[in-house]
Formats: structure tokens, C-alpha cells, sequence
């Protein structure tokens, strides 16, 4: 087994985060995947964006749910990184879904619906990918574990991992009662037992957010299944040297 190696938010450590230039940049520093985070604008449209809130990475202010496509196309989503990147724009899912298109990624799409609910998200991203022919290419994740849940009662088509950051003992039954297909966990939750339990209940273990070259190995070594970095170079040359 091959080690997947998900760029988180794309290559986010260089290029600013959740923007088709991070997603560029990972895909020539040979990353295996995407990790983006979905929201839904006012008017239902699935936005790449992590904060509810605009301040941190946009020119924009107020909250995501509150605003119009429109009206987020309009913001700059770049400068606050680099001044190179000003006039970067939010993308939207289908954005991300068009440009894998030919290169044939694999997708972790979070539902950022732990805080807002976003009533109806989970079939928005699963039609949009549906559409795009990327189901088999994709994997939903989410904190909102009702969310995964609801998922897990109406379609088996698509993966679906439970996201924590926090030591929950019953994170692996839960997962296997609801046919989850791993979960998604904090790099310090990581141990050799845990990685086994889950693969006794037939779980994968994925790990976020790993960007040294230790870090990384020791996740590779122990048997993850993906790890997620926002250094897709970095983890790809840990991964080669090992």
C-alpha cells in the first residue's frame, strides 16, 4: 500500500490556501490529492473556502452563508498571502471539478457544515461530483458526524470518513456502524494500536496535518492510508526516501 498524499487546502504553505494557484502548485509538486473545504453561499452555491468568516483570507468581511456568488467573486483571495497572488479569486467546486477533469486527482472534500449547518450540502457536493464523473475519485469527510451519517442512509456510492481532533473511543464503532470507509484524525490521536483496531473493523486511517519530514515517515511507516500536508513536496520526497 501506497501512502496517499492529499494537499491540504492545496500546496498552502506556499500559494494561498483553497485557491486554484495552491491546487496548481500541488499538482506539479506531484501531490496524489486535493483536501478542500466546502461551504454554501446565500444563493447555494458550493464555495472552496475554510473560515464561516471572510476577514482571514479574503478583503471581504462577514460570513460566507450571507453572501451571493456574486458578490464573493468580487474579493481578493490572494494578497493576504503574497502580493503576487492579488485578484485570486474563491473558487467554486465545479472550479476544482473542471480543472481535475484531466488530471485525475484524488478529492477529500470536507462539508464545513460543523458550525453552520447548510441544510442540503451533502447532495450538492455529491450531485456536483456525480456530474463531473469523480465519485470514485472522491472521499466527503466532515466534524459534523450527523452529516456523514445522514450520507450513510441514503447512497453508497461515494467514501465517506469521519473527521476528529479529539480522542473519541467509540470513533471506530461508530465508523463501522455507519459503513464509513475510515476515519480522519489528528496527527498526536496517531498510534500503532489504533491504526490496527481500525483496520480490524476494516476502517482506513488517514492523519492531518503533517508537514515535517519525521512526522510524515512515522505516519507512513505505522500504515496510514493518507496523510494530509500542506507541503505535498516535502511529504512526497519522505515518502520516496523511504
Amino acid at each position: 500500500m501506497t501512502t496517499i498524499i492529499y494537499a491540504h487546502r492545496g500546496a498552502s504553505k506556499q500559494a494561498p490556501e483553497n485557491t486554484m494557484p495552491a491546487f496548481d502548485l500541488a499538482y506539479q509538486q506531484g501531490a496524489d490529492g486535493i483536501e478542500t473545504d466546502v461551504q454554501l453561499t446565500k444563493d447555494n452555491i458550493p464555495v472552496l473556502i475554510h473560515d464561516e468568516k471572510l476577514q482571514r483570507t479574503t478583503n471581504g468581511k462577514g460570513y460566507i452563508k450571507d453572501k451571493t456568488y456574486q458578490e464573493l467573486k468580487q474579493l481578493d483571495a490572494g494578497s493576504w498571502k503574497n502580493p503576487f497572488y492579488q485578484g485570486t479569486t474563491i473558487p467554486t467546486l465545479d472550479d476544482l471539478l473542471k480543472w481535475n477533469q484531466d488530471k485525475h486527482l484524488a478529492l477529500n472534500i470536507e462539508l464545513k457544515n460543523n458550525v453552520f449547518a447548510y441544510q442540503g450540502i451533502e447532495r450538492v457536493v455529491y450531485n456536483k461530483l456525480a456530474d463531473y464523473q469523480m465519485l470514485e475519485k472522491s472521499v466527503i469527510s466532515s466534524f459534523n458526524h450527523r452529516s456523514i451519517q445522514h450520507i450513510s442512509e441514503w447512497q453508497q456510492s461515494i467514501d465517506y470518513s469521519l473527521l476528529s481532533g479529539k480522542k473519541a473511543k467509540d470513533l471506530i464503532s461508530y465508523g463501522t456502524h455507519i459503513q464509513a470507509a475510515g476515519i480522519h484524525i489528528r496527527y498526536r490521536l496517531l498510534s500503532g494500536p489504533l491504526i490496527k483496531l481500525a483496520q480490524a473493523n476494516q476502517l482506513y486511517v488517514a492523519v492531518y496535518t503533517v508537514n515535517m519530514p519525521a512526522t510524515i515517515k512515522r505516519a507512513i511507516r505505522l500504515g496510514c492510508h493518507a496523510i494530509f500536508t500542506d507541503v505535498p513536496q516535502v511529504a512526497k520526497q519522505a515518502r520516496d526516501s523511504l
